[in-house]
């Protein structure tokens, strides 16, 4: 199971903790990364490692590529990404199409993709201390 903690520092800052390492997020963008985009960061992270995976595997060696997640917000509620474009750079390499169309279907492994394209459930529930 993945677990982190998100511990709110002032205002709109929070530091969050997962396996030893801490980053902060701050929904005014001023100390830390966003919300919307740590979610899309996760997105294309993710997406990175099935990139390398698939290079490793193919022996591709594909190397220094990039990642461009991009999200818009919907105008109508809930505010939510209406749509969530995702443009990887190979920064020059070239991949043969048979190539480039397995790697396209080997990165929809993705979990992080996966989840979001399944419309996870999500509980949430807050504790207050009143145990009674």
């Amino acid at each position: 199971m993945y677990k982190i903690a998100v511990k709110h520092v002032k205002d709109y800052a929070f530091k969050v903790k997962s396996s030893g390492y801490e980053f902060a997020i701050d929904a005014k963008g001023k100390e830390g990364i966003t919300p919307p985009d740590t979610l899309l960061a996760g997105l294309a992270s993710c997406i990175g490692v099935y990139v390398t995976k698939y290079s490793e595997g193919a022996k591709l060696g594909l190397e220094n590529f990039e990642i461009i997640a991009e999200g818009e917000f919907s105008t109508d509620a809930p505010v939510r990404f209406k749509e969530v474009s995702i443009t990887i750079d190979l920064k020059g390499a070239k991949l043969e199409e048979r190539r480039a169309n397995a790697l396209m279907e080997f990165i929809k492994n993705c979990p992080v993709h996966n989840t979001l394209e399944n419309k996870p459930e999500v509980k949430i529930r807050i504790n207050d201390g009143d145990k009674g």
